[in-house]
Parts: C-alpha cells; sequence; structure tokens
C-alpha cells in the first residue's frame, strides 16, 4: 500500500500518514443531531486546548450568535483565524485562546461578511436577466477564488511547487463547492497536498512546528485531539507557505 504522506517508514512518518488519512473528516464528530451551540463549543474547546466547558458569558455570546442563523462553519472560521493568529505567541502549555469573547471580533467580522455576501447573491438572482449587472459572487464562491489566487501566488514564488498547484487547481479545485463544510474539506485538502509536495525535512519541520504550538490537556477526548492537531497543521502549512487565511 502506498505511503500517502510520503514520509516513509520512519516514525514520524507513520504518525503523519494516520494524521492524514483522518484529517479529512468534517470538523466534529458530534452526532448529526448537534446544535449549533453544541457545535461551536466542542470547536472552540479543540482548538483552545483546555477546559470541558464555556463560562457564563461565554455562553451568552454564543447564544447571540445562534440568533444569527449562519452555518456553523462560518463561526468556525472566525474561531479559527483568533486562533491561528495567537497560536505562535502563546508559550508552551499555555491555552492559545483564553476565552470565546477573544474571537468577537474575528466570528463577527465573518457574519458580517457571509451575510453581505449571501444579500448580495440573492439581489443578484432576482435581478432582471437583461441586466448588465455582474453577478454578485457568493460568500464560498468568494473564498474558492482567494484559495485559488493564494495557491497561484504561492506557484510563482515557489517554482517548485507549481506543477502539484496546476495539478490542484485542475482537479481539487476545479469546482466551488455548495456548502461551507465541503469547502474547509476543500481546502484543507489543498494544503495538505502541498505539504506532502514539500522535501521531507521541511514536511517533518512543519510537522514538529505544529505538534509543539498550543498546548492539549490529558482530559481532552480523542475527537478533540484530533480536531487540535488538524488545526495546528493546517496552521503550520499555511505558515509556511505564505498563505494568510483571507
Amino acid at each position: 500500500m502506498s505511503d500517502p504522506a510520503g514520509m516513509g517508514k520512519q516514525t514520524a512518518g507513520c504518525s503523519a500518514a494516520l494524521y492524514w488519512s483522518a484529517s479529512f473528516r468534517i470538523m466534529s464528530l458530534l452526532p448529526e443531531s448537534a446544535s449549533f451551540e453544541e457545535l461551536v463549543q466542542d470547536y472552540f474547546l479543540a482548538l483552545r486546548g483546555a477546559g470541558l466547558m464555556l463560562s457564563a458569558l461565554d455562553t451568552e455570546l454564543l447564544t447571540t450568535w445562534a440568533r444569527e442563523n449562519v452555518p456553523f462553519e462560518v463561526v468556525a472560521r472566525g474561531i479559527s483565524r483568533s486562533a491561528e493568529k495567537a497560536l505562535w505567541d502563546a508559550r508552551p502549555g499555555e491555552p492559545v485562546l483564553r476565552s470565546l469573547r477573544a474571537c468577537r471580533r474575528q466570528v463577527e467580522s465573518e457574519i458580517k461578511k457571509y451575510r453581505a455576501l449571501a444579500a448580495g447573491a440573492g439581489t443578484a438572482e432576482h435581478s432582471d436577466s437583461h441586466s448588465r449587472r455582474k453577478k454578485a459572487r457568493t460568500w464560498e464562491e468568494t473564498r474558492h477564488a482567494r484559495l485559488c489566487a493564494a495557491l497561484e501566488d504561492v506557484a510563482g514564488r515557489e517554482m517548485a511547487l507549481a506543477p502539484r498547484v496546476q495539478r490542484l487547481l485542475e482537479t481539487v479545485l476545479v469546482q466551488v463547492p455548495a456548502e461551507p463544510a465541503a469547502l474547509d474539506a476543500q481546502e484543507a485538502r489543498a494544503l495538505l497536498s502541498l505539504l506532502r509536495a514539500l522535501p521531507f525535512l521541511e514536511r517533518r519541520a512543519v510537522w514538529r512546528e505544529a505538534l509543539a504550538a498550543g498546548a492539549e490537556q490529558q482530559v481532552m477526548s480523542a475527537r478533540a485531539r484530533r480536531v487540535s492537531r488538524r488545526f495546528r497543521v493546517l496552521a503550520a502549512a499555511r505558515r509556511r507557505l505564505g498563505i494568510k487565511e483571507g
């Protein structure tokens, strides 16, 4: 059987290969019936790397976000952006995020962008078919376009990765996912593919940097640990490739 991570039979490579095989799962492994609040809490605590429940103030904020009626992935994106900004400044063993309130600015920015793009797309759909107005992009289309542009920039800066980027644009990224969760999976697959294309020593360095960042308490569930490590590996990959989460 081929080694999907391209890391051979070395110990670090085996661990990485197991990780890659699980990395395309959805962000949370909670039951499909899980509420918006449960999904957000689960994701936040996994990225934080500590704690079992939210504070009263954080719970109140989460209830406010739930009333916005936006997809879980929109709020999760705001949380991950906040966590990624804090990840490399956190001291060893220190939680990446101290509270859900620390994510408020980024989350509400994502909600605002999602609503603006959704409103624009809706207006375009109901406009006169003979209108010259350019059709507005959806939230998914905007994110997809930014990801493609970021990868093209990587190809321009790192010629060794250009063939891999071209293959991704022609295969993995050829279509715009209709659902936010599918878009997250597409982005993760593209980043991990580029990470696998790096020389072994660089790949190992990124992997080690990801594992060393942030905190993981022993009381974390296996699910939360997977989500936490997935986030850190993707953050480390973006850092190495010079891709900002726009």
